[in-house]
């Protein structure tokens, strides 16, 4: 029998080889490579450790970069090529991480440990190895994600630059079908972003317009050389008379889209950058996707109606709103009218601003991902993506204004465009000076003194004769 003394040795050297074996497996989370350095296996050791100190010394310099220039940064997110380089980094660096984890338990040779050991080390081993590994191989999925979602959203279509220093997107919201997707869109609106500081002013069209001019030199403009004086001709018919006759517009692969676009550059003024067409009923799957949204729900909302039953309602308060509840919010028509949804469509954008935070973007992007490729669809290119993204996150801590050219600013039925064109320039005006709203330009609606609740109509403050203010206002968030 051993004597006491060797067996005390023995369990020392024990100790000492289980805390050497865990000790390389540390090194080798925090210092991948350090492990084989200092076991013998330099070569492979050096080989790691350089690897690392190279993707530490760039990720550093992508943050200082990033850090000076945050447009960088949104470049590189949006850069497929790029996207395509990080996935393929991560899966690699996972691979390689973990066949370093499996070595260095190796080199703790556990078949010199007592067996509760080697069951220690197997745990630690394989716990190390699974979240790490497990860690960069759901960040290598997550950025196939997104690389697959820029590619199915965007093109390559033509870049434009800014006009006179402002983006101008026309957003339109309709529902989808059976040949018709894009046809007589319920919300029509221009978001024109200043290129700079992303401050934004939304321009809301009524649907129902009547008797307005087209873009000079448009093939509508040729086709309707006084306007669009027509019977039953609206603004959100333009892409059903497109349709009927697509040889006038072999050019363009949406022509219901360029046939409204030269419609509202004529109303407005403005020359379109780019278009985004949402799919309302879709538009319930990314609220559901982001966790839904918080509206100030100002009167009884009725879900249905007009045409068909009233199924329920959307109860007064601050209420999380899932996808359903937020569609009816923004599209329901019964006890209000068209006017009034066009005030609660622009608090829902609002609110979707307002509310989608980089934490739930990233928290809850496949989700985002998935949800978007059936909700819109946008000429805008893939390489402008992250410019985008860097206007929106400025407008996202700036007061949202919008100037809606409904009753009673403007008769829809025998517009006065002279006006529109003027209040157009002039909320362009303030909104890059920054200055002071004038006086005539100023809506109040009268509510019960003291900070009581104002006066609404259909869900919004305001009514038909005196206008809604969600629809003229310097701060949209105060009207809603």
């Amino acid at each position: 029998m051993p004597s006491a003394a060797a067996a005390g040795l023995d369990d020392r050297l024990t100790r000492v080889r289980f805390r050497r074996a865990v000790t390389l497996l540390v090194m080798t989370l925090f210092l991948p490579g350090s492990a084989q350095l200092v076991a013998g296996r330099k070569q492979i050791g050096r080989i790691a450790l350089r690897v690392w100190v190279a993707l530490v010394g760039t990720l550093a310099g992508v943050v200082l970069i990033g850090l000076v220039w945050p447009g960088f940064i949104y470049w590189l997110l949006s850069n497929t090529f790029m996207l395509s380089v990080i996935r393929l980094v991560l899966f690699a660096l996972a691979i390689g991480w973990a066949g370093l984890f499996v070595d260095a338990w190796r080199l703790g040779q556990p078949l010199e440990l007592m067996q509760k050991q080697r069951l220690v080390m197997v745990g630690i081993n394989g716990f190390l190895c699974f979240s790490v590994a497990g860690t960069l191989l759901f960040a290598s999925h997550v950025v196939a994600v997104q690389r697959d979602f820029i590619t199915a959203m965007f093109g390559d279509g033509v870049v434009t630059d800014a006009h006179h220093g402002r983006y101008n997107v026309l957003l339109l919201g309709g529902d989808s079908g059976v040949d018709r997707w894009g046809l007589r869109p319920d919300s029509i609106t221009v978001a024109s972003i200043d290129a700079e500081s992303g401050h934004t002013i939304l321009f809301g069209l009524p649907r129902n317009m009547q008797n307005f001019p087209f873009r000079e030199d448009s093939v509508m403009g040729e086709q309707f050389p006084d306007g669009f004086d027509c019977d039953d001709c609206y603004l959100n018919s333009l892409s059903t008379w497109a349709a009927d006759n697509p040889e006038l517009f072999t050019t363009y692969d949406e022509p219901g889209v360029e046939a409204t676009i030269e419609g509202v550059e004529g109303i407005t003024g403005l020359k379109i950058n780019y278009y985004a067409m949402v799919n309302l009923k879709g538009f319930r799957n990314l609220v559901d996707a982001v966790g839904g949204v918080t509206m100030n729900v100002r009167d009884r909302i009725p879900i249905g109606g007009v045409g068909g039953p009233v199924t329920g309602y959307i109860e007064p308060g601050i209420q999380r709103l899932d996808g359903f509840q937020t569609l009816w919010f923004a599209r329901s028509r019964e006890s209000a009218d068209d006017y009034s949804r066009m005030a609660r469509q622009k608090c829902v954008m609002n609110a979707m601003l307002g509310q989608l935070s980089p934490r739930v973007v990233v928290t809850k992007f496949e989700k985002i991902a998935s949800a978007s490729q059936d909700v819109i669809s946008t000429n805008l290119p893939a390489s402008e993506l992250g410019r985008f993204v860097e206007l929106a996150l400025k407008a996202k801590g700036q007061p949202l204004a919008t100037v809606s050219f409904v009753p009673p600013l403007i008769n829809t039925g025998s517009p006065d465009i002279d006006l529109v064109h003027e209040r157009v320039q002039q909320a362009i005006e303030k909104s890059e000076s920054r200055g002071e709203p004038q006086a005539d330009s100023k809506r109040k609606h009268k509510g019960p003194a003291g900070g009581g609740t104002a006066a609404t109509t259909g869900g919004s403050i305001g009514n038909l004769t005196d206008g809604y203010a969600a629809n003229q206002a310097e701060d949209l968030s105060s009207a809603c």
